[in-house]
This record gives structure tokens, sequence and C-alpha cells, in this order.
């Protein structure tokens, strides 16, 4: 397939980058600083640009198949502004104008989905995260709101710790109060579970919980 990513120089971006490209895919990658994505491979387009530079976006998504978008907010409790959801807006109605309708992509489960049951986490993570980086929480929102209120065909794995351990190859998903999906969960595997969603239909237009 021909794959656009979106934080393609980020921990995860990279990872999704370098797993799409060992299964064989064609890759289209908008990075700010290109110097930051230091992958070289004849299957990797590099586009230089902003998100809030709609022409940028549009070319990067020209011709492909499928959006995965490995954004996410600064944890800075200084970061002010809503670059991210912006953004993300713009990604989406370069989608619907390209006709590109599959988008994959990052949340959280402050955020929940209608296929939730009642769960602690609904009730603990939404506090912490509008204590400690409310203004993430605000980006992680609007980002979401951005693309569920669209008509793309969209899956959006909700993470909780990633981290740098090895990847494992297994993973856990589901909707918080029916299944059971820990926390942690390494950022190879989180990239690998996005990269499985290209051809996985099980979580179309929803948001599963992910772990290991």
């Amino acid at each position: 397939m021909h794959v656009t990513v979106f934080g393609a120089s980020g921990a995860i971006g990279r990872l999704v980058v370098q797993r799409l490209l060992d299964d064989g895919h064609q890759v289209t990658a908008l990075v700010r600083t290109p110097s930051k994505l230091t992958l070289t491979h004849p299957h990797l387009t590099v586009v230089t640009g902003q998100l809030s530079d709609r022409d940028a976006v549009e070319q990067a998504v020209t011709g492909s198949d499928a959006v995965i978008s490995a954004l996410g907010p600064s944890l800075k409790r200084s970061a002010t502004g809503t670059p991210l959801t912006d953004g993300t807006r713009t990604i989406v109605q370069a989608m619907e104008a390209q006709k590109v309708a599959r988008f994959i992509g990052l949340a959280t489960p402050s955020l929940a989905d209608p296929r939730d049951e009642p769960h602690w986490k609904h009730k603990v993570l939404p506090v912490m995260a509008g204590l400690m980086f409310p203004n993430a929480l605000a980006e992680l929102r609007g980002m979401t709101e951005a693309v569920t209120g669209s008509g793309l065909d969209y899956t959006i794995a909700r993470i909780t710790n990633p981290t740098d351990k090895p990847a494992t190859g297994r993973f856990r998903s589901g909707f918080l109060g029916h299944d059971k999906v820990g926390s942690a969960m390494s950022r190879a595997d989180i990239a690998a579970f996005l990269v499985a969603q290209l051809t996985d239909t099980r979580y179309r237009r929803a948001m599963p919980a992910i772990s290991n």
C-alpha cells in the first residue's frame, strides 16, 4: 500500500515508518525538520512542511491508500495553542479532498469510546491529565473530534503508558469495562498495532484501548 505518515520523526512515528518499509509499503512522510528523520529507503518519500501548510499536507496525502498519524501533543505545562488540533483538521480536509478514506491514529483512554462501559480510567485519567497536562488533553480531545466527526474510516488506538521496551508481538485491545486491557505498551508494539490496522477490520470507526 501507499501510506502517508504524520509525526514520522517522533519516537513512535519513526517506528511506524520503519515497520511500513519492512512490510514492503510505499511511505510518504510529512516532516517539519527532515534531519530528524534519519531513515533513508527507496520506498520512502519525505515532504518538508508543517501541519499548518495546507498545500504540503495535501501533497503528502495525494495518491495514498491510508494515513497513519503518530502525532501527539507536547506534555510541557507551558504549551499553549492548538496546533495539532488545527493540523488534524487540515489532514482530514486534505484526505476528503483527495478521497483518502482510511485514517489510523492515537489518543488516550481519558477519551471514551461509545462501546466502553463505566470504568475507573474514565474518572481518574481525565482528572489527572487535566491537572498535569491541561493543554495536551485539550489537544487530544480536539484532534480526536476532528477525525470522529468526519466521514473518514478511522481507527484511533488509545494508549496510556508508552515504554521503550523491546517489541513483544503481543497485544491486548478492546473497550474499557469489556476487555482486559492494561496500561503499559512498548512503542515498537504500538507501531506494529497501528500498521496492522491497515488490513484489520475489527476496529473500523472505533477507538480501542491497547496495551501489552
